[in-house]
């Protein structure tokens, strides 16, 4: 309890001080700052002492002085030091303090780890310039940093990053770098997804053919999972780590006091595996290795060959990785063949299982009873825990936070990574010339305001929250500079929730945090890192007050100007939110000193007859699909015709729908139409009916109303309707939406509730 006084205490603190820092960018924020007056100058004439426990971090700082300055600190006895490591118990693990006076640097920690990230402090604290490689400066060159004194310790014993290297391969130097990456900014965990349907990218001595086989797919989809008619390249791709690469790059990991969990796919996911044994799979034929996307139905089949396989792999891969875990997946495994599968059946029967969930159960809980012999523990999507939990298993939650709520009250461990907050794949921004993203919508803001703890756990469940994650699926990122792009900046929000922890104030913390970005942007220049820059976007929202419509403009750094122009006339410089009372069309752009910056912004607004009315829908959005919340139906703004995961599209998983809008009072209505998103192969169906009704009162039968039953006649993404009526008066529209319901098997999905997705609901 006095603990998290404390922390509330010095996180209020930390808002007082940060906002005088004059020019201080540290990310993750720390727990509790206090600046002096003065600084102190390191030069190579400065001498260090530090313990043997505290190796790692003098010599990363050592090292990291060579690279950028050229020159290393004499290291001495503590009494003559000038930046000293101390050993402290009082701190708590993986935390420190940090003192910097006008005569010396002093790090205390009570491990490693502490002082590890103490040098990651004192790091970002030293100028940008020298992450840069540089000869030797010689004698003169010195660097002064503030003085100050700093507490910090994480939030969360757990804050990982995961790598997708089987939908693309990156070669080792650039997962040392995404390691190095991750150490800068105090995450200690890296989730290495190393096998899947496209390819198997780790050397299994016993088993040569899941590398001179499974890690090459023939050719590669072009283009979307969803464009048709379908496109490849033709051209044959693939690669593997060798064990001695792993060796290295493990090793790396420990100098950057990074744990890396490996991550070896089943039953599912095993197309790759199947391709190079076909033995493995329940109908023993030659498959090739995966050249698209999706989820696909042959899966490892669970018999005494299998789990021999499966031990064998397992145990080179745990001889490789010294962490605590061994990541097996568990996700997205179809049952079609499980189903048709004489052995399959039979097994269920024998072990008295209640189906193919079961039987899933049966396998995860088979070889976790190996890995926990061996030592080591499991980590599973959240899918493992369908049909029964292995008792001492982690679960990875996600599909949403309810895998994580459900294992926790369990007493299971849980990693927060859900879609709504952690897929780095989605698209961060709604502009236009975005590269290509499996899909939905994440931008920074929304990283940064997410908790990993449920509200839904009791205190006493809450333990079991162990920290969050984000996901890098790679289907769509072929290159390390797209990877890097679709990492950053949204990495720097989830390390500030990973380590200071959920935002308590987010209308003031998300403003300060955003101006460290600017400023640290100079850092990641430095390291080479491809970066998203969406500093000077605008952003455009309407607001409604007494029956009228507004527009309101922002951008979200401090400083700027923006002028706009609305329906062809001269721009003018943004003071307040301006009046919308037509169809409207709306140009604006960020300017600073007379300089335009970031992209032009444009916007169409049709203003219709419920833009101005209230709308109550009996189910909420799912989280990931929720940014513009229920008013973006009636905003008069439709979203995009080829993203279904912008603002404007409303998501809902598995839910029969029943909108309601309030026009306020009778009125004339000639026409209303919407939109549904399409996209099956990312479970997104058209609903096959949907009924309209006009009423004057709630409670009263409709007036008018009319049943469209148009999926038989959907063969886009965007399926469109508009029923029109003649004569039709009321005051409150109701649209009656039926879920399709549950994906059939032989579909990306099968066996899941379909996505509803609906656009603007216009009414003329």
């Amino acid at each position: 309890m006095i603990r998290s006084l404390l922390f509330f205490v010095i996180f209020i603190f930390w808002g007082e001080i940060f906002s005088q820092n004059n020019g201080i960018t540290l990310i993750p924020r720390p727990q509790s700052i206090e600046l002096k007056d003065g600084t102190f100058k390191i030069d190579k004439r400065t001498m260090v002492y530090f313990e043997p426990e505290f190796e790692i971090a003098g010599e990363f700082l050592n090292d990291f002085l060579q690279n950028g300055a050229g020159f290393q600190l004499k290291k001495t006895s503590e009494k003559e030091a000038d930046l000293i490591f101390k050993k402290d118990v009082s701190q708590p693990s993986e935390g420190y303090f940090l003192d910097i006076s006008d005569s010396k640097i002093t790090i205390k920690a009570s491990d490693a780890s502490g002082a590890f990230y103490a040098v990651q402090t004192l790091r970002q604290l030293l100028p940008p310039e020298l992450e840069v490689p540089l000869a030797p400066q010689g004698g003169n060159t010195s660097f002064s940093v503030s003085q100050l004194t700093i507490t910090d310790f994480p939030k969360f014993q757990y804050r990982g990053m995961h790598l997708d290297v089987s939908r693309h391969f990156f070669d080792k130097e650039f997962v040392k770098k995404y390691i190095a990456n991750l150490a800068l900014l105090k995450m200690n965990t890296f989730h290495w997804h190393l096998t899947d349907d496209q390819g198997w990218r780790i050397e299994i001595k016993k088993y040569p053919k899941l590398t001179s086989k499974g890690a090459f797919r023939e050719e590669t989809r072009i283009g979307h999972y969803e464009d048709k008619p379908e496109r490849y390249d033709g051209k044959r791709y693939g690669g593997f780590y060798t064990q001695e690469d792993i060796k290295e790059v493990v090793a790396f990991a420990a100098t950057q006091n990074v744990t890396i969990i490996p991550e070896i796919e089943m039953p599912g996911h095993a197309t790759a595996a199947i391709s190079a044994y076909p033995e493995l799979g329940c109908t023993g034929k030659q498959i090739p290795v995966a050249t698209t996307w999706g989820v696909f139905d042959d899966i490892f089949c669970p018999k005494e060959e299998t789990f021999a396989f499966l031990e064998n792999v397992l145990a080179e891969v745990m001889a490789l990785f010294p962490g605590e875990y061994i990541h097996i997946g568990g996700d997205e495994a179809p049952k079609l063949r499980w189903k048709n599968c004489a052995h399959c059946r039979q097994l269920i029967k024998d072990k008295n299982l209640k189906d193919e969930n079961g039987l899933q159960s049966y396998f995860i809980h088979r070889i976790e009873q190996f890995v926990n012999s061996k030592g080591k523990k499991i980590i599973g999507w959240d899918e493992i825990l369908e049909g029964g939990l292995a008792p001492n298993a982690t679960v990875m939650s996600w599909r949403g936070v309810q895998g994580g709520i459900d294992a926790a009250t369990q007493g299971n461990d849980v990693i927060m990574t859900p879609v709504s907050h952690c897929y780095f794949d989605y698209y961060q921004s709604e502009n236009t010339d975005e590269p290509l993203a499996i899909g939905g919508f994440l931008p920074l803001k929304k990283v940064y305001s997410f908790n990993p703890i449920p509200h839904e756990l009791k205190v006493g469940e809450s333990q079991y929250i162990l920290g969050p994650q984000a996901n890098l699926w790679t289907e769509y990122i072929p290159t390390e500079k797209q990877a890097e792009y679709m990492v950053f900046p949204r990495i720097l929000a989830l390390s500030e929730v990973a380590w200071t922890g959920p935002s308590q104030n987010f209308e003031t913390d998300y403003p300060d945090f955003f101006s460290r970005v600017e400023g640290f942007m100079k850092r990641l220049d430095a390291l080479n890192i491809n970066y998203a820059n969406y500093l000077y976007e605008i952003d455009g929202k309407i607001l409604k007050e007494n029956d009228r419509v507004f527009y309101e403009l922002s951008t979200p750094t401090k400083g700027k100007e923006i002028r706009y122009a609305l329906n062809g006339a001269s721009p003018t410089v943004y003071t307040k939110p301006f009046l919308i009372e037509k169809d409207s069309k709306l140009t604006a752009h960020v300017f600073k000193d007379g300089e335009k910056l970031g992209r032009d912004f444009s916007e169409e607004i049709k203003y219709h007859k419920a833009i101005t009315g209230q709308i109550s829908i009996n189910v909420q959005p799912n989280p990931a699909y929720a940014a513009g919340g229920k008013e973006a139906l009636i905003n008069g703004i439709q979203g995009s015709d080829k993203r279904y995961g912008d603002k404007e599209w409303l998501g809902f998983w598995g839910d029969d729908l029943e909108i309601t809008i309030d026009l306020g009072e009778e009125t004339e209505v000639h026409s209303i139409q919407t939109r549904f998103f399409n996209s099956p192969g990312v479970w997104i169906y058209a609903p096959k009916v949907i009924n309209i009704q006009i009423l004057k009162e709630l409670k009263e039968d409709a007036l008018f109303q009319a049943t469209n039953q148009f999926y038989r006649t959907q063969t886009k993404n965007i399926v469109p309707i508009e029923q029109k009526f003649e004569g039709a008066r009321g005051r409150y529209i109701k649209l009656i939406i039926k879920n399709y319901g549950m994906i059939p098997d032989g579909l990306q999905g099968a066996g899941h509730k379909a996505w509803t997705f609906i656009d603007e609901i216009i009414v003329e």
